[in-house]
């Protein structure tokens, strides 16, 4: 759009006689009344053009070149058209968009018109954000509507490639200039027409434009080659990744993890090169934590059975001082419930009997406050943050309290299974959450536990709309319990290791934002 892209001639008709035919066409099709008059719209202020444009390209608006949201006229009701809604829109440049088959007579009214080669762009958040905007073709009888949220631009095509319209709306001077002229409420915000038809458009000489899309065409096509070999590449790293990291676990090939650890130490770099390799590996230390096989064990340590001893002691306690409510009995581990064998020292337990299970309860919206008063509120994972609870909402009815170093549980809804800790000294929790306060045991290694029942929680939901679970899915899960000393121990390597796993990740962000830049200033070299 800066027509840097391919080479200007001078031999090009000027695109200020280009636009002088348009406003000829358009004055001649008004007159015979084939379109609407529209009011003419001021030249483009020189303030408002965000660049300087080569010889013979000239500023124009939308508006001014064509027309902006046509309607079909004449049509027969039983002619069948196209019917598009906004999920067959791509966001990707170069993807037409897919059609059903409809009579004009379902279609005709309530729905945007656009007939063959006309331009559109989806004005509402975040499809606009997310660019999506199409070159319409192959209607059906060249006639079409669909999602009412569009703005359509109809173009006099001899004089004008549709394409490089398309481009336009796709570039991201259009996109990211849009963005704070949007209106309406959050989560409807639109792009007005105005910005969509009075924007500055950069019109180069016709014979220019069809360059353009030619050259863009072929430099998308070598993206597209680019993005599947490099798909194909960093598939074949994942496989290598997990089959490595799968037989550390398998405990009946030793040999076979043997050599997956020298996979692994030698090809560190090129196995753990994005961010998803990173999350893999993270689950992997999680698991080995969980199994005992993270740090060594110390025969000295008291037994984990004789820790569970003093728990229900302890628990007994506070039930007859009335600080926490008596539970309902669990049932024993069954063997066949068990997916592996523990080290010695260690025992398979239930959640339930770990821990005070803490249900949250819905505050209605008048008992809470968006400014400090009371104690903090939060309803769901969305407050989570990236470690520890986001406060918007405080109250001072609270039904349920959570306390400090209590793990929280998302037990409702989309989030089902999301899970953090409370870093407060009290926080209130709505009932789409739950609380473990652990007794005795290692607070950070039961949520290292949590944090590996992620697809637990999310098998157990029941619903489709607003998935749960219960309390009894929560009680029942089996863990297994290490000695206390080896809790502290397996806490403090999983730390270490989660921090350079933080370390691994702001390298290849750093090395990412690296390769942009590098592309950028190749891009910028070519081009200028």
């Amino acid at each position: 759009m800066q027509g840097r892209l391919v080479p200007q001639n001078p031999e090009d008709e000027p695109a200020s006689v280009l636009l002088e035919r348009i406003q000829a066409e358009k004055a001649r099709l008004v007159k015979e009344g084939k379109i609407k008059k529209q009011k003419a719209l001021p030249p483009v202020d020189e303030s408002d053009v965000p660049y300087e444009l080569p010889e013979k390209w000239v500023w124009t608006k939308l508006q001014n070149i064509g027309t902006i949201n046509p309607r079909n006229q004449d049509i027969s009701d039983d002619l069948e058209t196209s019917f598009i809604p906004m999920p067959y829109i791509s966001e990707k440049y170069g993807i037409p968009p897919i059609s059903d088959v409809k009579n004009w007579s379902e279609i005709k009214s309530g729905y945007t018109h656009f007939g063959e080669n006309d331009v559109v762009l989806a004005k509402i958040t975040p499809c606009f954000q997310n660019g999506k905007s199409a070159h319409i073709i192959n209607l059906k009888n060249g006639i079409g509507a669909g999602t009412t949220e569009l703005h359509v631009f109809r173009g006099f095509w001899n004089q004008l490639n549709p394409k490089y319209v398309l481009l336009y709306l796709k570039s991201p001077n259009f996109i990211l200039g849009g963005i704070p002229k949007m209106t309406g409420s959050a989560g409807q915000k639109r792009i007005p027409k105005d910005y969509f038809a009075g924007n500055p458009f950069p019109i180069p000489p016709l014979a220019e434009q069809h360059r353009i899309v030619e050259r863009v065409d072929t430099l998308m096509k070598l993206c597209d080659e680019l993005e599947v070999r490099q798909n194909t590449e960093s598939e074949r790293r994942r496989m290598l990744l997990l089959s490595s990291l799968n037989a550390i676990f398998d405990t009946k090939e030793p040999d076979g993890a043997a050599t997956a650890r020298e996979i692994l130490h030698d090809k560190f770099d090129l196995l753990f090169d994005d961010k998803k390799s990173i999350a893999e590996l993270r689950k992997t230390i999680l698991q080995l934590a969980v199994q005992g096989r993270l740090v060594e064990q110390n025969p000295e340590d008291e037994l984990a059975s004789v820790l569970l001893e003093k728990i229900q002691v302890e628990k007994a306690r506070l039930v007859k001082e009335g600080k926490i409510k008596k539970q309902k009995a669990l049932p024993p581990v069954d063997l066949d419930e068990v997916p592996y064998d523990l080290p010695e020292g260690w025992v398979w337990t239930r959640l339930g009997e770990l821990i005070e299970l803490i249900s949250g309860q819905h505050i209605q919206k008048s008992d809470y406050y968006d400014f400090p008063q009371g104690i903090p509120y939060i309803t769901g994972p969305i407050d989570f943050g990236e470690k520890y609870p986001i406060i918007s909402k405080w109250t001072d009815k609270p039904k349920t309290i959570s306390k400090k170093n209590n793990i929280l549980v998302t037990v409702k809804g989309a989030g089902l299974g999301k899970n953090n800790l409370v870093n407060l000294q009290e926080l209130a929790i709505s009932r789409q959450l739950m609380a473990l306060n652990c007794i005795k045991v290692d607070y950070k290694y039961i949520f290292i536990l949590i944090k590996s029942k992620y697809n637990y929680f999310q098998k157990k939901g029941v619903g489709i709309a607003i998935p749960g679970i219960c309390r009894d899915d929560v009680t029942f899960i089996i863990l297994p319990l290490p000695p206390l000393t080896e809790q502290h121990r397996i806490v403090e390597r999983v730390d270490t290791l989660m921090k350079l796993c933080d370390e691994l990740e702001e390298r290849v962000s750093a090395k990412e934002d690296a390769a942009e830049r590098l592309l950028l200033s190749v891009c910028d070299g070519i081009c200028g």
